[in-house]
């Protein structure tokens, strides 16, 4: 069984209800991980607004206006569609931030993709954060991969909100 880092969760609830700030999620590749972890926070009610879950372009392109024509070329992975995704969940779920990831948690030798990557970004408002590639590992399942891939995005949203 793997498990999160309550500490860090609760600490990302702390700073964010003091700061009066709400949170919003958009995942691919991790499938709800993220909007899981984030509903176990305490007092998450008090800054956690929900997510979405769109495991393909034409949900990205139906939720959260991804454009279907550019995303088409990267099977909507890339660092500009993750942009896209934080800023549009962002104002789905009326929050302050959002929060979003799309990747590959595994190996896809059909598309001609022999590792594991995602890209992650938060916004605040109009404003990005934070918007960069994290690796996974091809030799670990899938659910590990997306296990990293979720550590590396709660790590950097609580870098982020401790220095502001």
């Amino acid at each position: 069984m793997y498990k999160f880092d309550q500490d860090k969760i609760d600490k990302i609830s702390d700073l964010l209800i003091k700061q009066g700030k709400t949170l919003a999620v958009a995942e691919s590749c991790t499938s709800g991980l993220i909007q899981n972890v984030f509903s176990q926070a305490k007092q998450a009610t008090l800054f956690y607004q929900g997510g979405m879950t769109l495991y393909n372009l034409g949900q990205k392109a139906k939720h959260l206006n991804v454009n279907p024509i550019t995303s088409e070329t990267c099977n909507s992975v890339s660092k500009e569609v993750a942009e896209k995704m934080a800023l549009e969940v962002a104002v789905a779920f009326n929050a302050e931030l959002g929060v979003a990831i799309t990747g590959y948690a595994q190996p896809m030798p059909k598309l001609s993709i022999n590792s594991c990557y995602a890209y992650i970004a938060l916004t605040e408002g109009t404003k990005i954060l934070f918007s960069k590639k994290i690796k996974g590992d091809a030799s670990k399942t899938l659910l590990e991969n997306q296990f990293i891939f979720m550590e590396k995005v709660v790590d950097e949203i609580l870098s982020i909100i401790l220095t502001e």
